[in-house]
């Protein structure tokens, strides 16, 4: 920066020096072309000032922050000062416009083992699509559906009562969570959560897709110690991490 200033100043001094020979040679009409010129070198010295680097708090959401009780989400030293009460962690932040949401959150506890459905013999209206991203709507089709209920969904819904949509994973979706399971536990677990598990015997958990082709009997476990997802008879009781989208 220093350099600029004495360039900038050098500069002055020349154009001051050729004005003055200008005005010797016209006469006092050139006056108001000194008083020109000397104001061009301020005017550039102004310009490279605001071209010096600024440095501005990043305020974005980031994988980590924290959702608290009342939809605030915040990195984890700002709640550690809030005195607020964590529900969920952001897992995942969506890029793609044609998502719903900014991104997910996973909700710090588990869910007691529970059934897909009461009963075998009844399609429940997920999408079976093992690429789809619709956890939510899935929840939804479960809770619906009127010929058998869903204990999975209905656990969900009681989790309401903070006004946080939560709903069962799609398959896709705990393909996110798993990606990004190393990044968030820590922060599940100084917000007294229970990490997301990877032993054998705590690591399968229940996703919204129903396997396709088999909706009436089998929908789809994940494993969050291999990432492999295994289809299971819809009777059988298993655990829930719920999610919820995130929103502005």
């Amino acid at each position: 920066m220093i350099n600029k200033t004495q360039d900038m100043n050098e500069m002055q001094t020349r154009m001051e020096q050729m004005a003055r020979v200008i005005h010797n040679k016209v006469g006092k009409g050139m006056r108001l072309g000194i008083m020109f010129l000397g104001m061009i070198p301020a005017t550039v010295l102004g310009l490279v000032a605001c071209d010096e680097h600024r440095d501005f708090p990043d305020t974005g959401m980031k994988v980590g922050h924290i959702l608290c009780t009342d939809g605030k989400v915040m990195s984890y030293e700002d709640y550690s000062l809030s005195g607020k009460e964590a529900i969920a962690v952001v897992f995942h932040l969506n890029r793609d416009e044609a998502m719903a949401g900014n991104g997910y959150a996973v909700y710090l506890h588990d869910l007691a083992p529970e059934a897909f459905a009461d009963s075998i013999g009844i399609a429940q209206g997920t999408s079976a699509d093992l690429a789809a991203l619709d956890g939510n709507e899935n929840t939804f089709a479960l809770y619906e559906t009127t010929e058998t209920s869903s204990p999975i969904a209905e656990q969900v819904f009681e989790l309401w009562k903070y006004g946080q949509s939560a709903y069962v994973p799609s398959v896709a979706q705990m393909r996110l969570l798993y990606a990004s399971r190393e990044a968030v536990n820590p922060y599940i677990e100084q917000c007294g959560g229970m990490p997301i598990p990877d032993s054998a015997n705590e690591c399968w958990y229940w996703t919204s897709t129903e396997v396709a082709g088999q909706e009436t009997a089998k929908a789809w476990l994940y494993s969050t110690g291999s990432g492999t997802i295994q289809e299971t008879p819809k009777w059988q009781a298993h655990k829930v991490r719920p999610i919820i989208t995130l929103s502005e």
